[in-house]
């Protein structure tokens, strides 16, 4: 087993990987502007192998530029496929060579996320997660039902909440995580309750609840573009999906969870060579952990939309008697009702524009 650190590594494995193919490669494809990759995906055909692509059908303010690459790889040789339609997204990143390698990614193929974010990736040969990668990849090349068999091997929208939840659930000692955007309410409750439990757990890169007493910070020298997870210092999360909700239940994401001592603690080193580089806040608050523009474009956005909004006490007061009856006189301060529903619409389109802004360059 192999761990491809970026940007350290850089996208030299990648380009090993398929140069030393033989028969196959598969790969599925976000986002893509690694040249190195492409010539030696166009070199790998013209030695004969199979070169079979899965090419993503949406990404954000990117669709232009995938049909471009699939055109470039059509004439090249390539095999393409486009994944289907009935997702938010396809999000998973892996290869896999000869069918006995495989590549699990937290980066997309792209100079933004290999020369410039930290990030990580994985190189097995367990035949179990081959097998279940073989699997994935042939269903969704053909748009056909993927059902998981492997509890290792974690795909959203199918086994990757369940799989995760019982991940956390058995630390013991120490959850060491990176992770962008910590949002899903049911993940961050069960990491409090880890920490009250006495599990040591430090975060670096953000999450969106105030509550509880976790360890988190930003990655102050470059950007953050892993979902990592590892526990007790001997078993590891590596993946596509963040500890958020549209990557958990309405994305295609892959991820796997290994136990490799070399491979453990050459990321445990990693982290806290992260965390000392870091200034350590308890539960920050989502506002301040936003880059300027994207807060400055989220408040703003809110601003307009609860201006424009309607006097809605009257709706709240309807609402109200049809929960608690017509015999209950409920009185409403209809200032008071205005005044929260409209700090409460703030902090959603706050959020929302947040999510949208940062996913610009997934």
């Amino acid at each position: 087993m192999k761990l491809i650190i970026q940007p350290e590594d850089g996208v030299k494995p990648l380009v090993k990987g398929i140069d030393g193919a033989r028969k196959s490669v598969e790969i599925a494809i976000f986002r893509f502007d690694r040249k190195e990759v492409e010539h030696a995906l166009e070199n790998a055909v013209k030695r004969g192998v199979f070169v079979h692509t899965l090419v993503a059908d949406t990404n954000r303010n990117g669709e232009k530029n995938l049909r471009k690459l699939e055109m470039r790889l059509l004439a090249k040789g390539v095999t393409v496929a486009r994944t289907s339609d009935d997702l938010v997204r396809y999000h998973g990143k892996m290869m896999i060579v000869d069918r006995k390698e495989l590549y699990v990614l937290a980066f997309n193929f792209t100079h933004l996320d290999i020369d410039r974010s930290r990030s990580f990736g994985i190189v097995t040969r367990n035949r179990q997660l081959l097998q279940e990668a073989i699997r994935l990849f042939e269903s969704d090349t053909k748009r056909q039902p993927y059902a998981p068999r492997c509890d290792k091997f974690l795909v959203s929208p199918l086994n990757a909440r369940e799989q995760l939840a019982a991940f956390i659930k058995g630390a013991k000692q120490e959850l060491l995580i990176y992770d962008s955007k910590i949002s899903d309410r049911a993940m961050i409750r069960l990491l409090e309750e880890r920490a009250r439990a006495g599990v040591e757990i430090r975060i670096v890169g953000r999450v969106s609840s105030r509550r509880g007493a976790l360890d988190v910070c930003k990655l102050p020298r470059m950007r953050l573009h892993t979902r990592t997870i590892i526990r007790d210092r001997h078993t590891m999360f590596l993946g596509s999906q963040s500890l958020r909700e549209l990557e958990l239940d309405a994305r295609r994401e892959v991820g796997v969870i290994l136990r490799d001592d070399k491979v453990v603690s050459a990321l445990v080193r990693v982290f806290e060579e992260d965390w000392s580089s870091t200034i350590v806040s308890k539960a920050q608050p989502a506002n301040l952990e936003v880059a300027p523009p994207v807060n400055k474009a989220a408040i703003k956005a809110a601003e307009v939309v609860a201006k424009e909004l309607p006097r809605v006490a009257p709706v709240v007061e309807e609402v109200v008697q049809q929960i608690v009856g017509d015999e209950t006189n409920v009185e409403i301060d209809h200032k008071e009702v205005e005044a929260t529903v409209k700090e409460a619409v703030k902090e959603a389109v706050k959020e929302l524009v947040k999510e949208a802004l940062e996913e610009v360059v997934e």
